[in-house]
């Protein structure tokens, strides 16, 4: 996937905040100063902004510029769309992801049977993946894409980003999600390929959607709750009365 000069400044700029270059409380340069740092458009250097302040990492305050906010190593947000792969590459954690299982069935797998119960009968497509970083597995990705509007899923695109193949080469756009967050106890298999040492995992369990309401996709994620910590960022959204 080629990345965009937005995409490639807000990695830059990701990383000097990640190395204390720009420090919590500390002004980013303007954007102008941005523009010539990184001989770019105005318009581009916002797109990047607008990533890392969507991200969490900075607030804009209007007539002072942009200010880095104080917040953990890794913030993975919950109540937003983000894959892991797009998440690795703006928090530049160096992470990896191996393919454990990829398949068609013809039925739900046993796994997502009690939390999603009114999908028992769904085909679809079963991928499960392992994340590491610095070689450490931090978290057990189970993913089941229904079929249609998913009728293949190539290795590659499991290796990588399935929202990228979905968006980009299926021309199908990602719109909401349902998330339960639970702590929830896992069988001997899954407790070995986390590498935990109690039999209890954080689960993400959610329910993604087409902007046509359509059904997309059902994620089991299995987080090892000694390593990780969930930081959800909210903007206030003022609604009108």
């Amino acid at each position: 996937m080629v990345k965009s000069k937005a995409d490639i400044i807000a990695q830059d700029i990701t990383a000097k905040i990640k190395h204390g270059q720009f420090k919590a409380g500390s002004f980013l340069p303007s954007e102008n100063q941005l523009t010539v740092l990184y001989g770019s458009s105005r318009e581009t250097v916002r797109k990047a902004l607008e990533q890392l302040h969507s991200l969490g990492l900075i607030q804009k305050i209007r007539g002072k510029g942009s200010v880095v906010l104080k917040l953990g190593k890794y913030s993975f947000p919950i109540s937003g769309i983000t894959s892991f792969t797009e998440l690795n590459k703006s928090l530049g954690m160096n992470a990896e992801t191996k393919v454990l299982k990829l398949r068609k069935m013809n039925s739900l797998p046993k796994l997502f049977k009690a939390k999603f119960p009114k999908q028992s009968k769904q085909k679809g497509i079963y991928v499960e993946r392992l994340r590491l970083i610095a070689n450490e597995p931090e978290v057990l990705d189970c993913d089941f894409l229904f079929t249609p509007p998913i009728d293949e899923l190539p290795m590659k695109v499991a290796r990588n980003s399935i929202y990228d193949y979905i968006e980009n080469d299926l021309k199908l756009e990602i719109s909401y999600a349902t998330k339960e967050i639970t702590v929830e106890k896992i069988d001997s298999e899954l407790q070995k390929k986390l590498e935990v040492k109690d039999n209890l995992a954080v689960l993400v369990a959610s329910h993604s959607f087409l902007s046509d309401t359509t059904p997309l996709q059902l994620t089991l994620s299995f987080h090892d709750p000694s390593k990780f910590k969930f930081v959800d960022f909210a903007r206030r959204q003022k609604i009108k009365p």
